[in-house]
């Protein structure tokens, strides 16, 4: 990684330390982050992950600490297309085992969106990862309608991670803000999508949100409720049932418990679930597909879980990879 710290003069970006073969501390400034392995960084690598865990194809996504959605707009654009260059070479180097997902620096919409046709147009990348809010702005708030409006035209396939969770602050112990911050992040993001009637104004978007839809599939019930309750504080930007929208819009299956992943599929069909792994974290599946393939599926379900849904949210032919 480029000495971002050193290069714009200001703190907050990771940097690594490589003090070990294959294996790298993320910091913080002097704040030790994460452990990480060459299968972070190294294509070759992780093709031979892939192959031990039966995986043919695999999606490249930046993690959402590299999102610098909190840095000067201009810097963050220089860090998105120095790791956007670098998904797309590692695409380049395996196009047939690798499909690519860019970050931009949506802080500033317009530089956002240029960077988000520089992925797709010249980079040959599929879409992007944004995150679940961008700084004090949900994903329905209007600044982002530019960048809603050039993905549909473009038709780029949006992916929607946690990050920067809430209430991280008063979740100090126990790895809180991984275990009850993202869930309730990705379900802050979905409803303030829906009640900001972002699906109803640009109906064409294709979007994925992470780990299951966090909570929101197991509390759907309780924000119809209110919405049907209190229109007055809930409806007010949209009048359109939340539970419309279910169907709309794709999960991954990342949910670690066979009940929750049959809820899912009962609740939004297999066809708007894709495998998901959060490769090569812990909080991952380290057997991609497991948990799906030990649910005794029939074998069309089983297709559209381990691979039609992700291939059809990113418009991507199946038979390039065949």
């Amino acid at each position: 990684m480029p000495d971002w710290v050193k290069r714009f003069g200001y703190d907050g970006f990771i940097s690594l330390d490589h003090h070990a073969p294959c294996r790298a501390r993320m910091m913080l400034g002097d704040r030790f982050f994460r452990e990480i392995e060459h299968n972070c960084w190294d294509g070759a690598q992780r093709v031979i992950d892939c192959d031990r865990h039966g995986v043919d194809v695999q999606v490249l996504s930046p993690i959402p600490v590299l999102f610098h959605y909190w840095a000067k707009a201009q810097d963050a654009l220089d860090t998105s297309r120095y790791l956007n260059d670098y998904t797309a070479e590692v695409v380049r180097s395996n196009p047939r085992r690798y499909i690519g997902l860019g970050t931009i620096p949506l802080q500033d919409p317009q530089l956002a969106v240029g960077e988000m046709v520089r992925c797709v147009e010249e980079l040959g990348l599929a879409g992007v990862e944004i995150g679940s809010h961008i700084n004090d702005w949900n994903l329905e708030n209007s600044h982002l309608y530019e960048f809603y409006a050039e993905a549909e035209r473009r038709g780029v396939a949006l992916f929607v991670h946690p990050w920067d969770m809430m209430g991280k602050d008063k979740m100090s112990k126990y790895w809180l803000p991984w275990l009850v911050g993202m869930p309730a992040e990705t379900s802050l993001a979905i409803c303030s999508m829906i009640f900001g009637g972002i699906f109803e104004k640009f109906p064409k978007l294709r979007v994925a949100f992470a780990h299951g839809g966090g909570s929101f599939p197991a509390s759907i019930g309780r924000i119809e409720h209110g919405f049907n309750m209190r229109p007055d504080l809930v409806a007010v930007d949209n009048k359109v049932n939340p539970r419309a929208y279910i169907g709309r819009f794709y999960l991954d299956s990342l949910v670690h418990d066979p009940r929750a992943l049959q809820y899912n599929i009962d609740l939004f069909g297999a066809e708007k679930i894709a495998l998901g792994t959060d490769y090569p974290f812990p909080l991952g599946e380290l057997q991609p597909g497991k948990l799906i393939e030990s649910m005794g599926y029939d074998d069309e379900t089983l297709e559209w879980l381990l691979h039609k849904t992700a291939f059809e949210w990113l418009d991507v032919d199946v038979n390039r990879y065949k």
